[in-house]
């Protein structure tokens, strides 16, 4: 079931006053929307459906985290599919966090007062190419509390008839454009200051700089490629969720196209196929910028080849050198061309499937 199919059964099937028993059908599909769902989310997000806490909510929804930025929906920015009180709609939407913000603004207007400036200051924040066709307020058809502050904390939206849903293109597509603003918004939310007075609501904007440093390897000064080798199962890798997700779903897709695909550390995926080697290295693009993620692929697919299949001079192991592939959470745009001229394919996942750059299409890793 994806996404177009779920929203349509949650939308014809709940029922508020049926409360939120396991056996309620469409309770059943919010607290399993992670089965449904997983494959169509990008790399390392989590989703989880919400259905009501003892009464069954007027406005049910599914929300869609990126736990790099925020687990919880009490505070911080997620994207949610929330239902209309009527079952005629449903929205997707960038949302702020209500609760916590409830406990110190109440939950009548003065909360949404400070939701609706905040939006209103994080979308002005997001490129404008980004924005166009989600300016969208929505409108939940409830007077209660709760679905106010949803709409006054949208800070953008895009709203569906459920009796005329776009097809499951679409959908992803639409889900995969708001988590790119998701994480621009993100960036954003340091440069953004809400500040009450006694005349109401005041936005200021801050600089927030950056002063953490890159840490390296203390005290690692490799002589030769036996001592870099002998070295490497000391080096902290942090494996993140999405990293780890990003490779389950390749290997899982390349094994298709008939390469053996092997995880073998430090190397994030090894491929063979008709006599060929491809050493792959996995990288996360965090907030939609490709920068910081393709640099690193880089230096660690050329630092590999060297040490482990053999480099200049005779260093390495003398193995024969492989091809290298850099794979990335989503589109790298113009690194694409950036990384062929330095002889490295790319791969990249998107809301229907796998892209690649020429070299990777004609190695038949894409196409």
């Amino acid at each position: 079931m994806g996404i177009r199919d779920l929203l349509i059964e949650i939308g014809a099937t709940y029922d508020a006053t049926l409360g939120t028993k396991e056996a309620v059908p469409a309770q059943a599909l919010l607290r399993d929307v992670g089965k449904h769902l997983d494959t169509a989310l990008p790399a390392g997000y989590k989703v989880e459906g919400h259905g009501g806490n003892g009464n069954a909510a007027e406005t049910p929804w599914i929300g869609v985290f990126d736990p790099r930025l925020n687990k919880d929906p009490k505070a911080g920015l997620y994207l949610a599919y929330i239902f209309a009180a009527d079952l005629e709609t449903v929205t997707l939407t960038l949302q702020q966090g209500v609760t916590r913000l409830s406990e110190e603004l109440g939950k009548g207007g003065r909360l949404r007062s400070y939701l609706e400036t905040r939006a209103a200051a994080l979308l002005a924040e997001l490129p404008a190419e980004l924005v166009v066709g989600w300016g969208v307020r929505p409108d939940f058809k409830s007077a209660v509390a709760r679905p106010l502050s949803y709409e006054a904390g949208s800070v953008a939206a895009r709203c569906y008839d459920l009796g005329a849903m776009p097809n499951e293109d679409v959908l992803r597509t639409d889900l995969w454009h708001l988590a790119e603003m998701l994480q621009q918004a993100a960036a954003a939310e340091g440069r953004i200051e809400i500040e009450t007075a006694p005349s109401g609501l005041q936005v200021s904007y801050v600089a927030k700089v950056d002063h953490s440093k890159p840490k390296g390897l203390k005290g690692f000064r490799p002589k030769d490629s036996g001592d870099y080798v002998a070295h490497i199962p000391e080096r902290t890798i942090r494996k993140t969720r999405d990293h780890e997700d990003l490779i389950n779903r390749f290997v899982t897709y390349i094994a298709g196209r008939g390469f053996t695909a092997i995880t073998d550390h430090p190397k994030d995926i090894v491929l063979r196929r008709d006599g060929h080697e491809w050493l792959v290295e996995a990288k996360t693009v965090k907030r939609s910028n490709p920068t910081l993620a393709v640099r690193e692929a880089v230096g660690q697919l050329f630092e590999y080849r060297h040490f482990l299949y053999g480099g200049s001079g005779g260093e390495g192991n003398g193995a024969a050198k492989p091809h290298l592939l850099a794979l990335f959470t989503e589109d790298i745009k113009a690194y694409a061309p950036y990384l062929e001229s330095l002889g490295i394919a790319s791969v990249w996942m998107t809301s229907g499937g796998w892209e690649g750059s020429p070299s990777a299409v004609t190695a038949g890793l894409v196409g």
